[in-house]
């Protein structure tokens, strides 16, 4: 389309005058009214209409604008509600946030495990002192400490929902630089102060 063509395409303002009364005075005033310009082509749309509904509804998990400390909060707070909106969605959060490689094995939750499959992951909060996280009744801070400029950990006490049901964990978060998450904070290893498998794991 040439520029010439262009521009003829283009509706420019027309002024028109009309009266009208104001306060039921009797007294007229002229009101400018002009037509809005009107592009020759129209603006493409490169998006979905239901993109911004599948954005709120995608997995939730680690978010750029996350800190430390939110990345922990919101981790936990999924234990404690973890059957909801269904089973065991609380462990799918935590396994969103993982920072470990599946296909090797990781120190995440202390000795080295095969934690690739989430079946597995899964099964260590179920048969051990992790479960004392999932569905907790109460928790508290009781330490936080930046290690380094992308390194932070934090010490939880929690109280789960059994009789005499304590637990102490440390979280190591590790914010990432350089990839496909970089900035994002994720879990390096949630520890157990105690022993944790001491009764042995069948994974």
């Amino acid at each position: 389309m040439s520029f010439h063509s262009s521009l003829s395409t283009l509706q420019f303002p027309s002024l028109l005058s009309k009266t009208r009364n104001i306060r039921g005075d009797k007294k007229q005033a002229a009101v400018s009214v002009s037509s809005r310009f009107r592009a020759s082509t129209d603006i493409p749309d490169y998006l979905s209409a239901d993109w911004l509904e599948s954005r709120r509804k995608r997995p939730f998990g680690p978010r750029l604008n996350f800190s430390a400390e939110e990345a922990v909060q919101h981790q936990l707070d999924a234990l404690k509600y973890n059957d909801q909106p269904r089973p065991d969605y609380g462990i799918e959060v935590m396994y969103r946030f993982a920072g470990f490689d599946p296909f090797e094995r990781s120190t995440y939750f202390g000795p080295f495990f095969d934690l690739g499959q989430f079946e597995r992951f899964r099964r260590i909060f179920h048969h051990s002192t992790y479960r004392v996280l999932l569905g907790h009744r109460e928790r508290k801070i009781l330490s936080s400490l930046l290690v380094k400029e992308n390194k932070f950990k934090q010490r939880v006490w929690i109280r789960g929902t059994r009789p005499e049901e304590e637990e102490i964990f440390q979280f190591t978060m590790v914010q990432r630089v350089g990839g496909s998450w970089d900035g994002y904070w994720l879990t390096e290893s949630l520890l157990n102060d105690g022993d944790a498998f001491a009764g042995g794991l069948a994974y």
